[in-house]
């Protein structure tokens, strides 16, 4: 059955299920915890910020007194915090979803603490070393899922292997496409190797459409003061934005290598379905070379 129309009404009741969503306090990653917390799920917020981690609980506890969270450090720029974070995730008692949203957008040139240029190394690079380090717990895990985020951004995105760090040249609109791209071949590569394995993990992907988020905090001041005030007429909000992620990570009847997006304005705004990416995405030679190059530049290695 294809998720048609999908919306926050949607997510079915999850108690007993245990979430981990990494960049969970703001945006779409806030808005996604807080829907999960009040359906009975036992949610782990990855977040870089003890303070902004702090807030985000009181303020859904406000919502939802009697919610199950709990707060995991990480930073996705760093390959120390993320096996920090995934040691303590692997001691919980079970994981049966990991939401890969954390990311960021347009920044200049910036290194993360591994020396990767930013935006492939936060987007893709922690993103893979997280999805690998945490797979064997999340096949104890009952209808286990991995999502993984990318963006409309992807369609114009070209990796670059001859200059993946971004040495040579940046462009920060480039690299964030190229981030997003990375995403959706890592998601397909690795729903390719599930399958193989006989694994019980389904990987998915989504993509928020234009929402209103901290994300596009890099853009330039006058854009900003353009579009603000008429924003509400082709953005979703950062609680629609988050229905495409609620969709892969709670939906009924999801299947291993299903891409969800928004339904209206060429996948701009509206509910959740379905949606179908780019041709390049689903390239099998460009996704195996992306994949030997990440687990060689994280040192992670995965399971399958």
């Amino acid at each position: 059955m294809t998720i048609e129309n999908f919306t926050d009404k949607d997510v079915p009741d999850q108690s007993g299920r245990v979430f981990f969503v990494t960049g969970a306090n703001s945006g779409l990653g806030y808005q996604t915890a807080k829907l999960l917390a009040g359906r009975c799920a036992r949610v782990l917020l990855g977040c870089r910020s003890v303070e902004k981690a702090e807030a985000a609980i009181a303020d859904i506890h406000s919502v939802y007194p009697e919610a199950d969270m709990r707060f995991i450090p990480l930073d996705l720029g760093d390959l120390k915090s993320i096996r920090s974070a995934a040691k303590l995730v692997a001691k919980e008692p079970r994981l049966d979803v990991l939401v890969n949203n954390a990311g960021i957008m347009m920044p200049p040139r910036e290194e993360t603490a591994d020396g990767f240029e930013s935006q492939f190394g936060v987007n893709h690079l922690g993103t893979f070393a997280l999805t690998g380090l945490l797979l064997e717990k999340l096949a104890e895990g009952q209808e286990p899922r991995v999502v993984i985020t990318s963006s409309m951004a992807h369609r114009s995105g070209r990796i670059d292997f001859d200059d993946s760090n971004a040495e040579q040249s940046y462009s920060r609109w480039g690299r964030y496409a190229m981030s997003k791209l990375a995403n959706l071949l890592h998601m397909y590569e690795l729903d390719r190797r599930l399958r193989a394995a006989g694994s019980p993990i389904k990987a998915v992907a989504c993509h928020p459409g234009v929402a209103d988020t901290e994300l596009a905090k890099n853009f330039p001041g006058f854009m900003v003061s353009l579009f603000k005030p008429v924003s509400s007429l082709f953005m979703n909000s950062a609680a629609q934005g988050a229905w495409p992620t609620l969709a892969a990570a709670a939906g009924n009847d999801v299947e291993g290598g299903e891409y969800f997006g928004p339904s209206r304005n060429g996948e701009w705004t509206g509910p959740a379905r379905e949606v179908q990416p780019r041709p390049k995405a689903k390239r099998i030679e460009p996704a195996k070379r992306l994949w030997d190059i990440s687990e060689e530049m994280t040192g992670v290695k995965y399971p399958v």
